[in-house]
């Protein structure tokens, strides 16, 4: 009897040993469920089921971590902002990545699921975009939010007084950076756990996306004086255009630094990352860092919710990563000529209606195999 039990408890400990040697990185929630918000069609504020769900009003019922829940009662119009951001995060994902084999995938909501499917539990390159758009989203939307009144704890960012121009001077009403990306910073990194180096990889892309926000920030003026001779201006700081944060970012993901973790230092600084490669200089904090390689996305992989290249558009005449030779992985690719409808022949009538007709056309579309 006693050998049994020892036989037990051995069996018992070899088992723990084997579950918490598992790689971390493929833990099935990192806490980026909150990106789920986008389907929110109008997020509230309020938040309910404190002990046992962690959920926010109006479907979908989504898990908060206690921080997240706390900020949310704390700022009065975020959530609607945090909502929004994410939607424009995605919108961009799928504009930037539209030609590649991967194209940020989406799948309806279902409680549990990741709204990007299980490539986050991967720390590739995409997992990094995917982390590091999410949080310059928030950042944006709720600088902008700020400005425009929709958050009942900060306003315009009145602090840029001076010094002024020669012909121009501070004033009007910028957006505020500040708020936003501290807000950003308390709100996405609070869904964060562990102390590995996925923790430290979703930390710093979070990072790197608000920085690429910030650095964004630019001087707009309007000008004042008699008949628009422009005598002087009135000028603020405004963010750009969430597409050029994208295409900033795209630029970033191409160019990402594979990384290793170092024994040094505090584990949320970036001095823990150093390259996997020696010869390569360490990630700024602008860069995208990952540590795992990418799938090639040539076949379907139900495991991370893509359905690979078969029946994709690509174009026969590119060699870049949206031409047919790429997009079909050397499959081969059919060409169907194809009837299309448009707009054509419009005529404006005053006031105020145009009127068009439908025309058809035809168009050579080529698919990968």
């Amino acid at each position: 009897m006693i050998f049994c039990s020892l036989r037990a408890v051995l069996f018992i400990s070899l088992f723990v040993l084997v579950q918490s040697a598992k790689p971390r990185s493929r833990i099935k929630s990192r806490g980026s469920r909150w990106w789920n918000l986008a389907h929110s069609e109008e997020p509230t504020n309020l938040v309910v089921d404190f002990q046992r769900g962690n959920s926010v009003t109006g479907p979908p019922h989504l898990p908060l971590r206690k921080k997240q829940r706390r900020l949310v009662r704390e700022n009065p119009g975020a959530m609607a902002a945090i909502g929004k951001g994410v939607q424009v995060a995605i919108v961009e994902c799928k504009h930037q990545f539209h030609k590649r084999r991967w194209n940020c995938p989406t799948i309806d909501y279902a409680r549990g699921k990741n709204i990007f499917g299980k490539i986050v539990q991967k720390g590739c390159r995409e997992t990094a975009f995917l982390y590091a758009i999410t949080s310059a989203g928030v950042t944006h939307a709720i600088a902008r939010a700020c400005r425009e009144g929709l958050v009942s704890t900060c306003s315009c960012d009145y602090r840029r007084r001076g010094p002024s121009g020669l012909d121009w001077e501070w004033g009007g009403c910028s957006d505020n950076i500040d708020f936003g990306a501290k807000f950003s910073r308390q709100f996405v990194d609070a869904a964060e756990r562990g102390k590995d180096l996925r923790y430290i990889m979703n930390l710093h892309n979070n990072e790197a996306g608000r920085a690429h926000v910030v650095a964004g920030m630019r001087r707009q003026c309007k000008c004042h004086g008699m008949s628009g001779s422009c005598t002087v201006q009135t000028c603020w700081m405004q963010l750009q255009s969430f597409r050029a944060v994208g295409e900033s970012l795209k630029d970033r993901f191409d160019g990402a630094s594979r990384v290793l973790v170092t024994n040094r230092g505090n584990v949320r600084r970036r001095a823990l990352l150093k390259p996997y490669h020696p010869e390569h200089k360490p990630p700024s904090k602008k860069d995208l860092v990952y540590f795992e390689n990418s799938p090639d996305f040539c076949d379907p992989d139900p495991a991370l919710g893509h359905a690979g290249t078969t029946g994709r558009v690509c174009n026969e005449s590119s060699q870049g990563v949206d031409g047919c030779d790429l997009m079909c992985c050397g499959r081969g690719f059919k060409t169907e000529n194809r009837e299309e409808l448009s707009r054509c022949n419009c005529t404006f009538h005053w006031c105020c209606q145009v009127d068009c007709k439908m025309c058809k056309s035809r168009k050579l579309v080529h698919s990968c195999l």
